[in-house]
């Protein structure tokens, strides 16, 4: 049995000031690491006397928010840079509204990147499938994933046997802090308990 554990990380300085996520490396706020605290709190319940390793985008918000839900489970994040969110290229750094003004080439495809300098759908995939398939033959049996909403939205398509092309019709992507369980039992069957629990992010 493995079980595999996704944390999008929690609220971070660019949900509030109106600016892009992508690669700009954004600190959480002083709400985010209250809601990191609390899934830490809530996992320790859950995952007590278990041995968990985790796995972090390097980026800051997901860092942090791995730092502190690692504090109550006494691991130590591995920081991965196939976890960090889509590049947008030229418009991290800049507003949201600057993107908006500023869209190089509309994603009609999964081919298509925003900005030439960023990723498509298909190389944020592509960059993360290496590792996806590490985890999958990996001997771990407890893993907790942080990183970002359109990272974790790949990993819920490749998790349920999915490919690139069904991100056409299919997009499984939830809020800052959603928690999600998945296991595959020992008949190699994916299963799925929960997707995006917000409820971690309160305090019991």
């Amino acid at each position: 049995m493995k079980n595999i554990i996704t944390v999008q990380h929690t609220q971070s300085v660019h949900h509030t000031n109106g600016m892009v996520g992508s690669w700009t490396d954004w600190d959480l706020t002083e709400f985010g690491k209250n809601q990191a605290d609390n899934i830490g709190k809530n996992l320790k319940e859950e995952l007590a006397d278990k041995k968990v390793i985790m796995y972090s985008s390097d980026l800051k918000r997901a860092k942090q928010t791995a730092d502190e839900i690692a504090k109550y489970l006494g691991v130590e994040p591995i920081l991965r840079q196939e976890l960090r969110e889509r590049n947008l290229g030229k418009c991290c750094g800049k507003s949201v509204q600057w993107l908006r003004e500023n869209i190089e080439s509309d994603e009609v495809t999964v081919d298509d990147r925003l900005f030439s300098d960023g990723e498509s759908r298909r190389d944020a995939w592509n960059r993360l499938k290496p590792f996806y398939d590490e985890v999958m033959e990996s001997d771990a049996e407890n893993i907790i994933i942080v990183s970002h909403g359109d990272l974790l939205s790949l990993w819920n398509a490749m998790y349920l046997g999915l490919d690139v092309e069904s991100l056409y019709k299919v997009d499984i992507h939830g809020p800052a802090g959603g928690v999600s369980h998945m296991s595959v039992g020992d008949d190699g069957k994916h299963r799925v308990r929960n997707i995006n629990d917000m409820s971690y992010i309160k305090e019991n």
